[in-house]
This record gives C-alpha cells, sequence and structure tokens, in this order.
C-alpha cells in the first residue's frame, strides 16, 4: 500500500507529520498548504480535485523557463499577432448594390461593404485593362494600307474582332467569317494586323522622332509551330533514337574530355623530359668550365611534373643529410617498387652512403627513373588505345563490306548467300560502340531491309 512518504517523494514535496500513515485524498489537496514560500510563489495555479499527476504535470507553473511540451512564440517577429480585442465598437457594413465599370449591360450586383466605402468605385476596376486598336481612315486605307491578298471589308472585319476581343487571336480565328471570306490562319490574320499598326505609327509619328515599331515574323511563328507539331507526332521509335543519339553524343563528350586529358598529361611529361635533358647538358657544360660555385649556388631544381620533387631542408637546427634520400609522400608505391626494381636490376645500392654528390646524383637518378616510368607508362596506353581503334576501324569496314556484298553476290549454288537476320547477328558480334559511329538501331534496321530488297530483286533478275 502507498503511503504519504511515497506519495511526497514523487510529487518532491516536504515531509510532514503524517508521513507515516496512509495517503488520503485530502492529503494530497492540502498538500500544496504544506510547501515552502518559494514553491508557493512559483505556482501559478492549484491543481483541480481529481486531476493526474501526470496531467498537472504538463501544465506551465513555472515563470522562468517555458514548458517544453507547449510551444509557444512570444516574440513579435514576421508571424501573425494574436488579435487584440477591445471594448472599441466594430465597424458596421452594409449589404449593397454596385456595378462593374467593364460591363455596358448596366448589370448591378450586391456585395458586403463596410459602410464607409459607400458611393465609391468598384475596387477591382482598376484591373479593367483594354488594348487600343487603332482606327484607320478611308484616305488612309486608299494610299498606306492596300494589299492585294487583303479587301478592305475584310480588313474592317478583322479590326472589328481584335476590337471586340482584346487581341486574343485564337478567338478572333474562330469567329472569323470564313464564309464571307477567305481562309486565314492565326499567323496570317496576326501578320495583317500587326502590318497596319506598324504603317501607322510610321505615318502618325512626328517628324524627328523614332517611334516604336512592333514586328510579327510570320515565317518564323510558322516554323515554329510546325517543328512543334513534328515534335509532337513522333513515333516511339524516333524517340527511341533520338534518346539513343543523345546517349551517344554525352559519351563521345566524355571520351573527348578524357583524351584531351591524356593529351595533356602527356605533353607536361614530354616538356618535363625536355627541360630535364636540357639541364643536364647546361650542367655538364658548367662542370667542364670548372664552375663549382655556380653549381652550389645554383642547384638545378627539378619541376613538379618532372618525376619526383624531394623537399629542401632549410629550417634551423641539425638536419641528417640521408633525410634528403627519403622519398616524399606523394609518390606511390608503384613507382617505389618500380624504382627499387631497376637499381637493383642495375646493380645500384638502395642505400649508398649520403655524401654531398651522392645523395645529389641519387635523387637526380631516381627522379629520372621515375620521369621514365611515367613515360613508358603513357605510351604504352597510347599504343593500347591505338590497337583498340585500329581494330574497332577492322570491325566496321568488315561489318560495312559484308552489309554490302550480301546484296551484290550470289552462293555457288545459286541461291543467297547471307540473309538479313545472319547480317543482323553478325553486327550484333562484330559492331563496337566506337566514338561518332553513325551506325543507330533504326539506320542499322533501314540499311539490312535496303540490302535485303535489293538482293531480292537482283535474285529475281537472274
Amino acid at each position: 500500500m502507498t503511503t504519504g512518504a511515497d506519495v511526497r517523494d514523487i510529487l518532491e514535496l516536504g515531509g510532514g507529520e503524517m508521513d507515516a500513515g496512509p495517503i488520503s485524498k485530502k492529503d494530497i489537496i492540502n498538500s500544496d498548504k504544506k510547501k515552502s514560500k518559494k514553491s508557493a510563489e512559483t505556482l501559478t495555479f492549484k491543481r483541480p480535485e481529481g486531476m493526474h499527476r501526470e496531467v498537472y504535470a504538463l501544465l506551465y507553473s513555472d515563470k522562468k523557463d517555458a514548458p517544453p511540451l507547449l510551444p509557444s512564440d512570444t516574440t513579435q517577429g514576421y508571424r501573425t499577432v494574436k488579435a487584440k480585442l477591445g471594448c472599441k465598437k466594430v465597424r458596421p457594413w452594409k449589404w449593397m448594390p454596385f456595378t462593374n465599370p467593364a460591363r455596358r449591360d448596366g448589370a448591378i450586383f450586391y456585395h458586403w461593404r463596410r459602410m464607409a466605402e459607400e458611393g465609391k468605385d468598384y475596387p477591382f476596376a482598376r484591373f479593367n485593362k483594354t488594348v487600343q486598336v487603332p482606327v484607320y481612315s478611308e484616305q488612309e486605307y486608299q494610299m498606306y494600307l492596300p494589299d492585294e491578298g487583303w479587301t478592305k471589308a475584310e480588313t474592317d472585319h478583322l479590326f472589328d474582332l481584335c476590337k471586340r476581343f482584346d487581341l486574343r487571336f485564337i478567338v478572333i480565328h474562330d469567329r472569323y467569317d470564313h464564309q464571307q471570306f477567305r481562309k486565314r490562319s492565326v499567323e496570317d490574320l496576326k501578320e495583317r494586323y500587326y502590318n497596319i499598326c506598324a504603317k501607322l505609327t510610321k505615318i502618325r509619328a512626328p517628324s524627328g522622332t523614332d517611334p516604336k515599331i512592333y514586328v510579327f515574323d510570320a515565317g518564323h511563328e510558322r516554323r515554329r509551330k510546325d517543328q512543334l507539331e513534328r515534335l509532337y507526332n513522333r513515333t516511339p521509335e524516333q524517340v527511341t533514337e533520338e534518346e539513343y543519339l543523345i546517349q551517344e553524343l554525352r559519351k563521345i563528350e566524355t571520351r573527348k574530355k578524357e583524351r584531351e586529358k591524356k593529351a595533356q598529361d602527356l605533353q607536361k611529361l614530354i616538356t618535363a623530359a625536355d627541360t630535364t635533358t636540357e639541364m643536364r647538358r647546361a650542367e655538364r657544360k658548367a662542370t667542364k668550365k670548372k664552375l663549382p660555385q655556380k653549381r652550389e649556388t645554383e642547384k638545378p631544381s627539378v619541376p613538379e611534373t618532372a618525376g619526383i620533387k624531394f623537399p629542401d631542408f632549410k629550417s634551423a637546427g641539425v638536419t641528417l643529410r640521408s633525410q634528403r634520400m627519403k622519398l616524399p609522400s606523394s609518390v606511390g608505391q608503384k613507382k617505389i617498387k618500380a624504382i627499387e626494381q631497376i637499381l637493383t636490376e642495375q646493380g645500384v645500392d638502395l642505400n649508398p652512403m649520403p655524401t654531398e654528390e651522392i645523395v645529389q646524383m641519387f635523387n637526380e637518378l631516381r627522379s629520372d627513373l621515375v620521369l621514365v616510368y611515367e613515360l613508358k607508362q603513357a605510351h604504352a596506353n597510347c599504343e593500347y588505345e591505338q590497337q583498340m581503334l585500329r581494330h574497332r576501324y577492322d570491325a566496321l569496314v568488315k561489318a560495312g563490306g559484308a552489309s554490302t556484298a550480301t546484296g551484290d553476290s550470289l552462293g555457288a549454288d545459286g541461291q543467297l548467300g547471307l540473309g538479313p537476320d545472319d547480317i543482323k547477328g553478325e553486327g550484333k558480334d562484330q559492331i563496337i560502340d566506337v566514338v561518332g559511329a553513325p551506325l543507330t538501331p533504326n539506320s542499322r534496321k533501314r540499311r539490312e531491309s535496303a540490302s535485303s530488297s535489293s538482293s531480292i530483286k537482283k535474285a529475281k533478275k537472274l
């Protein structure tokens, strides 16, 4: 059975005289009176009778910290502020009539508006924008606006529709009188209207001014719609072929970038090799002329792309000369193993005596070995790509020769040699994805069908 001490311990209340006895409802209700003054100040209200402890704990009773489960926003920022209801009178509203200036039939409508706005214009009347369609006289038409394909009656009918429907040419084309006049397209109607507007603007512009003239290119609009119609009427096979060509174009661009990058790397290696060779020649000439001071002051620095770049130990303090022989961390394990293998084959010690000349010459030797190793790899890659492209070219030549030969040759027994199915199967085995290959799936089908039809015609003639 739960005692009063247990309940007070859970509720974090102080001990009392009835700690030893059982707890009752009165003890729970009157427990707030026995709290300290500090705890009484922090509470804003008492727990009602019958409320569970867990529900009471969720209520906000502390003025210092906000409750974690009841988020609230008291900042006056961009969020909507709660309405402040006061004791003032509410603004009266009235059900009143109004008219829309955009309508000419005098229709009367009703809506709720404030009493203070009674008698004012309709607020949405400012959005009633009309297009100013130019008006021409009989004399202006006879002097500047005649056209062989258009009569004055048809032009007047066009401008009347433009004024009625605010230049909505789709509606104008729908309401156009095609029985009385010639059948016109939307582009024809636009072209005639904007040509007349341009001529009237030039005529009525004051002298010495440059008027703004709107030009409508009817030919471009027709071509645009024709292209959209062709694009919409594509067959699924054409869509598949286009997607295939786009993928091939992306492959071509990717391979082109890879080749350009490889060419740049190869050019860097060649330039580094030439630079290293020139430096060696200059150094030999300097040693022959007996200029040791120049050699000590101006040490040949190997470029970053030429072999290995050894760090310079220019910091203060004592250093070992053997540290200059240590390979930098930028050299990979493959290059290190290749250097060790070449040095072992040539009978060179992997850890020679680190004198000044030996350290310098040993580092230069390993740098040259790395450069030679990189040049060999680049040369091997170039030969591999050349051989691969040669094989692809031979495969394409054989596939093209086989497809043309089937239409021109017959078998020894008077029958056709290879059928379209054989050619198709052979093409799948031989044709490899080549950069810029003109053979798409649909073009292959068309060529195969053409070759098979030509071979059948020749067989019938024979």
